[in-house]
């Protein structure tokens, strides 16, 4: 194996296990709660038919906000009609509430120097937050052909 390809391999290998540790310290400063909020609007959602999408998309979200780094949330090309109404319903019954412990996670983030781009991450994680539909979590790296990275936590 070329040097390159060791440096490469090696620097690859860094950024998984930096980004082991920033989901780490998410999960611990923030994340677990976030989760919990997500999955209890889940729940709740699941109750009637019309908000069940709303509650498949917040379990979704749960675990973008358990584990976030080395995501991408991208924009599905073909979202239309469908995906406004529910982010308007999803808004309504849950988007504000989970961007204000968003807000509030944020700013408990923010009192510690560690915390501080943790608190960062997490306000920016708002807009994926009040708007879900038309929009899908991947890996890092691995975005499909003809979608557009809508936020990324590297």
């Amino acid at each position: 194996m070329g040097g390159c390809a060791r440096f490469c391999l090696a620097k690859n290998r860094y950024a998984e296990d930096m980004r082991t540790l920033l989901n780490i310290i998410w999960l611990l400063l923030g994340g677990i709660w976030l989760a919990a909020g997500y999955v209890l609007f889940g729940i709740v959602a699941c109750l009637l038919v019309v908000t069940f999408p709303a509650g498949v998309a917040s379990f979704r979200m749960a675990r973008y906000a358990l584990w976030p780094f080395g995501r991408d949330v991208v924009e599905k090309p073909s979202a239309g009609a469908g995906s406004t109404f529910m982010n308007v319903v999803w808004f309504l019954v849950a988007g504000l509430w989970l961007a204000l412990e968003h807000i509030s996670t944020a700013a408990l983030q923010a009192i510690t120097i560690v915390g501080i781009p943790m608190a960062i991450a997490n306000v920016k994680m708002i807009p994926v937050t009040c708007f879900p539909f038309g929009k899908k979590i991947v890996k890092s790296g691995q975005v499909p052909a003809g979608y557009r990275v809508v936020y990324s936590q590297r």
